[in-house]
């Protein structure tokens, strides 16, 4: 697959994606979240730490800051108290009550629908937008890129680029605009439950004869 051409590794692009859906049928983000306020407040959380972790602290911060007028005057302290297994706490506690405070101030308590917007608010990059995006508008403006994503397309040789950004670019070209959300959910449920970083299970896995890295 040294010298595949792009149509040919955009029909296997397309296997994959179609395995994968049958393998996952129910494939989701996997942060808990009402609405799309508590949906960003959970993916800033997210970074450095698992879906699991962030489940875990989010119904208290829910509960004590229901809205964003309500975290937009929170003690600093106490949202650091809430989310302090999450790791990081001091850093992403100022950036979930800026963006708190941005949504407040700027939108009239709303979260913005736009790429622009988004990633013009306090602790939020183009990840954390198109996690709300894809996820509470059902707008697919671009690929989420987590640790798995990264780790997956490379294995898969759907890019040889190493940043986030880069990676995206490759994806977003190879994959059509409505696959793009679902795409994320599919290598990230994969990762997570069959193409394990330290120990991948490549007998079990749906795309092992489409993935030029398989064991098998």
């Amino acid at each position: 697959m040294a010298s595949e051409s792009k149509k040919a590794q955009k029909a296997r692009a397309a296997e994959v994606y179609d395995l994968l859906v049958a393998e996952y049928p129910t494939a989701h983000c996997e942060l808990t979240f009402r609405d799309e306020f508590h949906l960003g407040v959970a993916t800033i959380l997210s970074a450095q730490t698992t879906d699991v972790r962030v489940n875990m602290v989010t119904p208290e911060l829910s509960r004590r800051y229901p809205t964003p007028e309500a975290l937009a005057n929170a003690s600093q302290e106490d949202v650091e108290e809430i989310i302090r297994t999450t790791g990081f706490f001091r850093n992403k506690a100022k950036n979930i009550i800026g963006f708190a405070r941005a949504l407040t101030a700027e939108h009239s308590g709303r979260v913005p629908s736009t790429m622009a917007e988004l990633s013009a608010l306090p602790g939020v990059g183009r990840k954390t937008a198109n996690v709300i995006l894809g996820n509470a508008f059902g707008i697919d403006e671009g690929v989420v890129v987590d640790t798995h994503v990264k780790r997956i397309s490379a294995l898969m040789r759907f890019t040889k680029e190493k940043t986030p950004e880069k990676i995206e670019v490759d994806l977003i070209d190879l994959f059509p605009r409505e696959r793009w959300t679902m795409l994320s959910h599919l290598l990230i449920w994969h990762g997570r439950r069959v193409c394990d970083a330290k120990k991948p299970r490549c007998e079990a896995c749906a795309v092992s004869h489409l993935c030029p890295s398989s064991r098998v």
